[in-house]
């Protein structure tokens, strides 16, 4: 029976439109005796479940397991399980980069929730992109519905190191453009950077945006940190088909209502506890667009300046997400963030309970060396800070806990890059005129200008003040970095240059002032002479068709989540 939108139980909702409604429902029936059902399964509850296992995906590789897994549960709890795949983006397989198409991806989702007849969704996720684009499709849809990750990695080992991606990734590249490890060192480690199959191992993009769905509700509890490859994941996986056929019969909860200003809050909250991506802020903006919600850019950083990190996770702390899953897991994590005041407990989980509930039903173990105690944290406070100022009105974000802490106050001249081509044609170039004060600026890399805002933002140091021992400087763009990534540098700039925000209008010289405790980022140059400049500044061509088009005419600067804005609103209901 259909509720005159197209909805209805089971495979008798959203019905082909012949015009004709038992016909409809005739021919659909006649193709399911077709593919090997029985008409048993007809009055069944449907759980969909989205399987974006793909060989572009290395990260995903567990997919069929977990599609599998998933399945048992939803037939054992009396569902019929119905597989769909969408597209499957990966950071490394995806050019420009994965975020281009991360809001491709929520659309191919959100059509095939509102297409296919279901009665609850299992989406399966993990690879960066996937689990917040999987959230925008659910919430626009709004259908019930949970995510299942496909876990971290196991970390390796190379003569006596522990390793993991990719922040080690990044650092052994460093240190091999430094000139300080030889090719054959670093092609010795690499077999060791990515163990067993799964996301980074760090507290990554992957990690962070599994451990936002679980807070917000739309993950059963614990199940963010689960290693891909542990058992404990299938287990994980099939509680959670079981679940969503609870979650049919009931009709929800739908995703919406699991957005509240509460839970939007403790999102926020974890992220800062977390020492978590900066990538989260623009995810988190546009799932909560995709509700008609808007995510504050300048709340995020009040809350980052009073909550303390208690992850001591790569690339802020230590460890990595195996040993965060053995000392308890984000519910640990919580538990000492609700103790200590800065977590809201009397918010819903994706079973059902209340954090409250979860939390006090904890077993009472921790290990305080990878979940530190609210009194003794990693870092007191201030994984990620916002600014603002005459170089960035929209505001910018940087990672202030996992940069050079010398350089979270500091004016310099600027060194401009025009873009990616500019920046790889000059960076290592040995007459470059740089310093350890200057300020390396890169422009026309963010949403627009990318397109698509690659992870770009982490500039090289340039080889010649490499191969001296620097590490760190100010490196200021309107580019995102992986959230594996470290050091002082200052992203997702506001407006970008491409529409024409003041970074287009930076030179060579300029002086550039960052101040991270006062919560600016300054261009030091005359409003008369920025005018003048202002006035030769000529927009970028527009794509002439395509994907790339419509990308570019309709997407969202980095404070509204990079969403297109036609799509930034509640679904059609």
């Amino acid at each position: 029976m259909s509720d005159g939108k197209g909805r209805g139980k089971g495979l008798a909702g959203r019905l082909t439109a012949y015009g004709d409604p038992g016909f409809a429902q005739f021919l659909r029936n006649s193709f399911l005796l077709a593919r090997g059902y029985g008409p048993e399964v007809f009055d069944r509850p449907v759980v969909a479940i989205c399987d974006t296992g793909s060989d572009y995906n290395p990260c995903h590789a567990t997919a069929p397991q977990l599609v599998e897994a998933i399945s048992r549960g939803v037939t054992m709890a009396g569902g019929l399980p119905m597989v769909f795949p969408t597209i499957s983006l990966h950071e490394s397989f995806a050019h420009p980069t994965s975020m281009f198409l991360r809001n491709l991806m929520s659309m191919d989702t959100e059509e095939m929730l509102k297409a296919l007849p279901l009665d609850a969704a299992v989406l399966i996720g993990g690879c960066d992109k996937t689990i917040p684009a999987q959230l925008m499709g659910a919430i626009s849809a709004d259908v019930p519905t949970l995510s299942v990750a496909v876990g971290p990695m196991l970390t390796g080992s190379h003569e006596g190191e522990r390793l993991g991606a990719c922040t080690d990734c990044r650092r052994l590249w460093v240190e091999h453009r430094a000139g300080a490890l030889d090719e054959a060192a670093l092609n010795a480690a690499q077999s060791q950077l990515m163990a067993s199959h799964g996301t980074c191992m760090v507290m990554g993009t992957a990690s962070t945006m599994a451990c936002l769905a679980e807070v917000l509700g739309f993950m059963l509890p614990g199940g963010a940190s689960i290693p891909a490859v542990h058992s404990e994941r299938l287990r994980h996986a099939e509680a959670s088909g079981r679940r969503a056929v609870e979650m049919a019969r009931a009709g929800g909860p739908t995703p919406r209502e699991m957005l509240t200003p509460a839970s939007v809050r403790n999102a926020a909250v974890t992220l800062q506890a977390l020492g978590g991506s900066t990538n989260a802020a623009i995810h988190l903006a546009a799932i909560l667009g995709r509700a008609g919600l808007r995510f504050d850019l300048a709340e995020l950083g009040a809350i980052g300046a009073a909550t303390p990190i208690l992850a001591d996770l790569k690339p802020v702390g230590r460890a990595y997400m195996q040993d965060f899953h053995a000392a308890g897991g984000l519910p640990a994590l919580l538990r000492e963030l609700a103790g200590a005041g800065h977590f809201d407990s009397d918010t819903p989980t994706a079973d059902g309970r209340r954090w409250s509930q979860v939390l006090e039903a904890l077993p009472d173990w921790r290990d305080p060396g990878v979940i530190r105690p609210a009194g003794d944290p990693v870092v007191a406070g201030g994984a990620i800070a916002v600014l603002r100022g005459s170089l960035a009105p929209g505001g910018a974000i940087i990672k202030q806990a996992a940069m050079t802490e010398g350089l979270r106050a500091h004016e310099g001249p600027a060194l401009v890059f025009d873009g990616l081509a500019d920046l790889d044609a000059r960076i290592d170039d040995p007459g470059l005129d740089v310093t350890p004060d200057s300020v390396l600026v890169l422009r026309n890399v963010g949403p627009v200008g990318g397109p698509g805002m690659p992870e770009a933002g982490l500039i090289p140091i340039p080889r010649k003040l490499a191969a001296t021992g620097l590490r760190d400087m100010v490196r200021i763009s309107d580019a995102r970095m992986s959230g594996t990534a470290y050091g002082a540098v200052v992203l997702h700039v506001s407006p970008e240059a491409a529409v024409g925000g003041p970074l287009a209008l930076v030179r060579d010289g300029d002086r550039i002032r960052l101040d991270v405790a006062a919560g600016t980022l300054d261009l030091l140059v005359d409003d008369a002479e920025l005018e003048r400049r202002r006035a030769g500044w000529r927009a970028p061509p527009v794509p002439r068709r395509g994907y790339a088009r419509l990308y570019a005419t309709t997407v969202q600067q980095a404070d509204l989540g990079c969403d297109f804005d036609f799509l930034a609103a509640p679904g059609d209901e």
